[in-house]
Parts: C-alpha cells; structure tokens; sequence
C-alpha cells in the first residue's frame, strides 16, 4: 500500500517525475503497472495543480494590468476635478537575463511543433512541470495543456515502465 504512495509522491518531483519514479519502483520489485500507474498519476496531479495556480496567477496578471491601463489618462485630457492630468510615463523595462538552454529549446518545440510538440517534447528539455507553467503562462488554455501534458505523462511513462521492466526480464532471467 505504501510503496504506490511513495512512487506516486516520487513522481510529483520535478526532475524526478514519472520516468524515474517508474523505473524505481519497478527496480524495487512493484508491479510494473502498479508502477506505471502511480507514477503517471503522482506527476499528473502535481502538473495540474501547477497548472491551476499558474492559470489563476495569469488571469488576476492580466486583470489587474487591465485596470491599470483603464485608469491611466492620456496627457492634456482633463478629469472630473477640472486639472489636467499627465500619464505615467513607462517605466524601462530591465534588461533581460539570457535564456536558458532547456528554455531556448522548449521554445524552439513550441514555436515548431505546438502545444502537442512542446507537450511530448518538452521533458527532454525540462521538466513537464516546467513546460505547463510555460504554457499556461504564455496564453495556451488550461484544457489544451492538461490534456497534451496528460498525454505525454502517460507515453513518457508508459515507455520507461516497459524498459525498466524489459531490462529486468533480461539482466536477472525474470519472466
């Protein structure tokens, strides 16, 4: 009962996500689908709670950029009180820091093979995690990551649970 929970837990880690927590727990005598399952599930959830929080942030983001560009007034345009009110001038955006690799590439999947590319690519540049955080936060709807970061969880998953359990039918004759 435990060792299900653990790998689950394992495969909500960033870096550790299904493929290792998979591989571990089948190494470590669980029931490949049991594994497999645990994992998958354990990484799923972490990536929809991430999922849910970034959509939330980005939404009260733009709102309160809405209310801001809404409460600015053009220069010379005159308020209620009879004044003449002067816009903020913008401020100057900070020099940006250059991008990492694993971000570098994961743009690189978005931008030529789409959400379903970044999905199903993306862990081999960074964790999914990682990816749907990038996604939401780039605009891509809640629903359409979910379901592609489900997807490629599932296959990554899928595909580490048969060579962790092929490598032991073949290193210790088991089967």
């Amino acid at each position: 009962m435990v060792q299900p929970l653990i790998i689950a837990l394992a495969g909500a880690v960033p870096f550790v996500e299904g493929e290792l927590a998979t591989t571990v727990g089948v190494l470590g005598g669980l029931n490949p689908i049991v594994a497999g399952i645990a994992a998958a599930g354990g990484n799923f959830l972490c990536v929809f709670l991430i999922v849910t929080l970034s959509s939330r942030a980005r939404t009260a983001t733009l709102a309160r950029r809405a209310r801001r560009e809404a409460v600015r007034v053009p220069v010379g345009s005159a308020e209620p009180g009879g004044d003449a009110v002067a816009e903020e001038p913008a401020k100057a955006k900070p020099e940006s820091k250059p991008e990492s690799k694993g971000k570098e590439r994961f743009r690189r999947y978005l931008t030529r093979f789409g959400v379903p590319g970044a999905s199903l690519l993306g862990p081999l540049a960074m964790p999914t995690q990682f990816t749907a955080a990038l996604l939401v936060a780039g605009g891509v709807s809640k629903s359409w990551v979910l379901l592609w970061q489900g997807i490629a969880i599932i296959a990554w998953t899928a595909v580490s649970t048969v060579s962790a359990w092929l490598a032991l039918m073949v290193v210790y004759n088991v089967g």
